[in-house]
């Protein structure tokens, strides 16, 4: 073989490989392991976005990626293990500061906000920032994924509440000492 025939052959083998990638979707491992895949490159461009909706709507599949992804990233410290606010506010209501559209969310997770909402669009795929607006969509109603469940006794009315008459009160008078 001739040297200019190995050299185009090598140039083309080249090429193919180049165009191979290893996964074509970085979503979340399925059985709740880390997400696969590698951050982006650069940051998502919140301007992009806006006019967008969501491309993953409410997919079943995309709220329990979106859920899972939601316990990966510790976004249950500060919102809460279902959405219902701790440090940060609360994502069950629909009373948003920044909007509460998809595009909108979207662009609270990417850019960040002040007082304690961390930049995400340079660190996440957007893919996943969109299972996240999934998730945070569904929340309160009746797609949501494993939503919080009532306490028994609350659900059953069975509730026991303590008045000054009652003896196990401390501040009763069969209480005090």
């Amino acid at each position: 073989m001739s040297s200019l025939s190995r050299c185009v052959l090598l140039s083309l083998l080249a090429a193919c490989l180049s165009g191979c990638r290893s996964s074509a979707n970085p979503l979340p491992a399925a059985a709740g392991g880390a997400p696969v895949g590698s951050p982006p490159q650069s940051a998502v461009s919140v301007n992009s976005i806006l006019d967008r909706t969501n491309p993953l709507g409410r997919d079943p599949v995309s709220l329990e990626d979106g859920r899972r992804l939601f316990l990966w990233y510790n976004c249950y410290a500060c919102h809460g293990p279902h959405g219902g606010g701790a440090i940060g506010p609360s994502l069950r209501d629909r009373v948003w500061r920044y909007g509460g559209s998809d595009a909108q969310i979207f662009a609270s997770i990417a850019e960040g906000r002040p007082k304690g909402m961390p930049t995400w669009g340079r660190r996440i795929p957007e893919v996943q920032i969109w299972e996240l607006v999934s998730y945070i969509r569904s929340l309160n109603t009746p797609n949501e994924p494993d939503p919080p469940q009532e306490p028994a006794s609350e659900a059953s009315g069975d509730t026991k509440v303590l008045t000054s008459a009652s003896p196990a009160s401390p501040h009763s008078a069969a209480g005090r000492q």
